[in-house]
């Protein structure tokens, strides 16, 4: 049997290799070729696909040499753009030539459409331990409220003797009345959101939403003869998110004189605002709880538990003929 060769066998010179020698013989020029072929074509593609996304153009400047979504950013050779060597002031004239060239890009005008609206003015003079006050607000003023509060600039305005040549204020149903009057016109008038110093407040700041003050009121007045209860008047306050203790720094408040004390502005008194209310309701001649005015007439009058005087043929004690009142004088206004 012959013997297989091994692979330290010596082999003569010229004599043929054996197939072990060489198990991996050189590939041919043809298949190099494609092999180089396929590695440049696999390279050019990963570059074509997985290149970096360049930047949109976006400044005044390079709005001058693309279009309005991308483009390139701008070499040496172009005129537009200057190295920093370059003198500044033709930069500066650049930019400013770019500004008037695109001026809806750069400086949109935005011009308001927003008209004033002009809101019909609704005013409900009362006294604050007044039956008729409560059955006037409960079935005329609420009701037609929650439809038109958005067109109407509501007002609650008391009825009290006011002295003008002392501070003295006299209420019908006694000095907790008063109190009650001071406190609707406290809970209408507290900035909102509240603030700890009124001291600090502008002229003109945002008060009380109408939809809290008004339903402030309403609780109140509902149970009239426990007003000036403390624990009462706490419970309204709370349910209609006015700040308790605001309205007792308010109501306490005893400077009858706007900015009086060497202050240069006082904090809100209870008692100037009722004052001024009172003699308010006193020049336009209204002495009846519950007077309601609509547009600066008298709209109803609501007096020893009967409807009165009211507009319509008497109809504007229904809700409705005010509602539909209001949005005429809306429509005609706006």
């Amino acid at each position: 049997m012959a013997t297989l060769p091994l692979h330290n066998e010596d082999v003569s010179e010229g004599s043929e290799k054996p197939r072990w020698a060489n198990p991996h013989p050189r590939p041919s020029r043809n298949t190099m070729i494609w092999r180089y072929f396929v590695v440049v074509s696999f390279l050019v593609g990963y570059y074509l696909l997985l290149r970096p996304v360049e930047a949109p153009c976006t400044s005044p400047s390079c709005n001058l040499k693309c279009d309005t979504t991308a483009c390139s950013a701008p070499d040496a050779s172009m005129d537009t753009f200057t190295s920093p060597e370059s003198d500044q002031s033709q930069y500066e004239n650049i930019e400013q030539e770019s500004y008037e060239q695109a001026p809806a890009i750069q400086r949109p005008l935005v011009i308001s459409t927003e008209v004033a609206e002009k809101k019909i003015p609704l005013e409900a003079h009362i006294m604050s331990k007044c039956p008729d006050a409560k059955d006037c607000l409960q079935k005329l003023v609420l009701p037609a409220m929650e439809q038109i509060s958005d067109k109407v600039d509501f007002k609650l305005s008391f009825i009290a003797s006011v002295s003008k040549e002392s501070s003295e204020i006299e209420c019908m149903h006694g000095p907790g009345e008063c109190i009650g009057d001071m406190l609707i016109l406290c809970a209408a008038n507290l900035p909102f959101p509240a603030t700890t110093d009124e001291s600090l407040l502008p002229q003109s700041y945002p008060r009380t939403p109408i939809i809290r003050s008004l339903g402030f009121a309403n609780c109140l007045i509902n149970g009239y003869q426990y007003i000036p209860d403390r624990d009462y008047i706490h419970e309204c306050a709370m349910e209609h998110g006015i700040d308790f203790d605001a309205l007792n720094r308010c109501a306490s408040q005893q400077d009858d004189i706007p900015g009086g004390g060497g202050q240069e502005k006082a904090p809100l008194s209870g008692a100037v605002l009722l004052r001024e209310s009172a003699l308010h309701s006193s020049e336009l001649g209204v002495r009846t709880s519950c007077t309601v005015r609509l547009d600066e007439s008298v709209w109803c009058i609501r007096d020893g538990g009967e409807w009165k005087d009211c507009v319509q043929n008497g109809d504007g004690a229904n809700p409705q003929a005010l509602i539909d009142r209001v949005n005429q004088l809306w429509e005609e206004r706006n």
